[in-house]
């Protein structure tokens, strides 16, 4: 619970009390590696901080290396199929474990409990989706204005990690081109 805390004590004091009513809504889920944990068109009913692990976001196809990989969630971030979870409605998307993974997890009830009995949580939640948003604008930026090389160049640089972690299937799709691509590109470099 410590980095949650610490994450969220970035964003805003919390008292004790909003912060025990904040907790006693979480809780622990383990997930192992390559579990598809939320599948296309089930209803997202989690929000959660992942204390250790990385997931992938994904629309699945028929052939396996047509997927599209839009997003990767790390250690020390929030992730879910948010749209899905804001709506209520059935997911566009999947969201897989690429690692064992540890998440902190609150329901959609359990989050709007928070949101009416604390003073701290309609901050968290407004600060929470303004990152999520940021992150979201920033790679849509990237892909219409950077080269599939420049893409490949920041993605490196922000988070050299990732090429330890995930396959470049994936890191291919993330950047919009083919793994054959990311290959040429990889040896120009």
């Amino acid at each position: 619970m410590q980095q949650i805390k610490d994450y969220l004590d970035q964003l805003a004091t919390i008292s004790q009390p909003d912060w025990d009513f904040f907790t006693s809504k979480l809780q622990r889920r383990t997930i192992k590696k390559k579990s598809i944990f939320l599948k296309i068109d089930e209803i997202e009913n989690h929000i959660s901080f992942i204390e250790s692990g990385v997931v992938r976001l994904f629309i699945p196809k028929e052939n396996p290396s047509k997927e599209i990989t839009f997003g990767f969630s790390f250690k020390d971030q929030f992730v879910s199929a948010y749209d899905s979870f804001l709506t209520q409605t059935p997911s566009a998307y999947q969201l897989q474990a690429l690692t064992d993974t540890t998440l902190l997890s609150m329901t959609y009830s359990d989050l709007q409990e928070v949101y009416k009995n604390t003073q701290i949580g309609n901050i968290i939640g407004r600060l929470t989706a303004e990152r999520l948003f940021l992150l979201k604008s920033k790679r849509e930026q990237n892909l219409l204005n950077l080269t599939a090389e420049e893409r490949y160049l920041k993605l490196f640089k922000e988070r050299p990690e990732l090429l330890k972690i995930i396959p470049l299937k994936y890191i291919s799709s993330y950047i919009g081109v083919t793994a054959q691509a990311l290959s040429r590109i990889r040896k120009r470099l």
